[in-house]
């Protein structure tokens, strides 16, 4: 039986029905989610970025969340064409951007990052780099060492102030909504990590007073952006080099870390994990999206080595020869299906091919560019 009919067996129609929510509906479950890809020079989005993300967005796509966009505290990037979210020059270039998506009827909304203390302590293409990187204890993610000084409270009120700026930005710029980085070892999961976070204030403790400074970030965004503006929040139990690491180790500890987020404000969890068909805790199928989901009661996205054969880390260490796959499309189906979460972002695959969804849609596989590590090289 060929993979087609083994997904018309599937019901393939499941990814590409229509998404509708409280405050966001989609044409359809396919998402393309953040990738960073350093073509923006002096951190302004170009109008080929604007082509770049216009080519996906007519190819059967529901979301499109932006590459990591940077706000306006002077450490928060960690290179000069890595693509800014404050300023005239980057914010008229976003504007092109969200205006070329909106010719489709695809949605889009940026995503805010702040890299924390993951940004170098020199470099040739640094931003500022006078500068430290900044972070709630000033520990090395990768070390565990502290090598900065902790967070002061007036450098954290001026961070959740350059976000709230930025999510302000975005909605006038016409986004539909906008998504909050919280995830992979970067500036707000460092607050969430208790190896990141010895913080004894208010900023740190359990895993729940780990959660303040997000939840602070989500308050004060919700009251500039009013009640109808989504804000989706992103975050992972994986930090990059500790791809072991876990923030919540059972459902109930998962619990008590989502509910303050639910509380704060967030419409939709964007829940990073790096193979979608991988259950979270052991009893249950469930993967961190369908946890999530089944805790909160709130859409979800799920994400995770999507159509490629090997999840992305094996790609990046053995190169182009890991190639692709229409990989577990048939689980995903049947998860999406049984409504263990809402939508599933694609990533990697979107680079190699802007047409997969469509492609995958209509029985179009055979004509697919696979991707290989050389994708990331090209503007296509």
């Amino acid at each position: 039986m060929s993979n087609r009919e083994e997904l018309r067996l599937r019901d393939i129609e499941t990814i590409f029905r229509p998404f509708h929510s409280r405050k966001l509906s989609l044409p359809s479950r396919v998402v393309m989610p953040p990738m960073t890809r350093g073509y923006a020079p002096g951190g302004i989005p170009t109008d080929e970025i604007a082509e770049y993300y216009k080519r996906r967005a007519r190819q059967e796509l529901g979301l499109i969340i932006t590459e990591g966009t940077f706000i306006d505290e002077p450490s928060a990037s960690p290179c000069t064409s890595y693509p800014n979210f404050f300023g005239g020059h980057a914010l008229r270039g976003w504007k092109k951007v969200v205006q070329a998506v909106h010719t489709t009827d695809c949605k889009i909304v940026p995503q805010l990052w702040h890299v924390g203390m993951t940004r170098p302590f020199q470099g040739d293409s640094l931003p500022n780099p006078e500068l430290p990187p900044i972070g709630p204890s000033g520990i090395d993610v990768e070390t565990l060492q502290q090598t900065a000084d902790p967070m002061s409270i007036a450098k954290i009120e001026e961070v959740i102030e350059s976000f709230t700026r930025a999510a302000v930005s975005a909605k006038k710029l016409g986004f539909d909504g906008v998504e909050i980085h919280g995830a992979h070892g970067y500036l707000i999961d460092q607050f969430f990590w208790e190896e990141t976070n010895r913080r004894t204030d208010i900023y740190g403790g359990d895993l729940v007073g780990r959660t303040r400074f997000a939840c602070e970030i989500i308050h004060a965004i919700r009251r500039e952006v009013g009640s109808r503006f989504p804000i989706i929040f992103r975050f992972s139990q994986w930090k990059n080099n500790h791809y072991d690491a876990k923030l919540a180790r059972t459902p109930a500890e998962l619990a008590d870390f989502l509910h303050p987020l639910t509380e704060a404000g967030v419409d939709i969890f964007d829940c990073s994990t790096r193979r979608f068909w991988e259950p979270e805790f052991e009893g249950s199928s469930l993967n961190l999206a369908g946890w999530t989901k089944k805790l909160t009661g709130k859409p979800t996205i799920s994400v995770g080595s999507v159509g490629l054969s090997e999840d992305f880390t094996h790609l990046f260490t053995n190169g182009p020869e890991a190639g692709s796959a229409l990989h577990q499309l048939n689980s995903l189906v049947e998860r999406m299906q049984a409504e263990e979460f809402d939508l599933i972002a694609v990533g990697r695959a979107l680079i190699g091919d802007p047409a997969w969804a469509a492609k995958i849609h209509h029985g179009r596989e055979n004509e697919i560019h696979h991707f290989s590590k050389d994708d990331l090289n090209e503007l296509i």
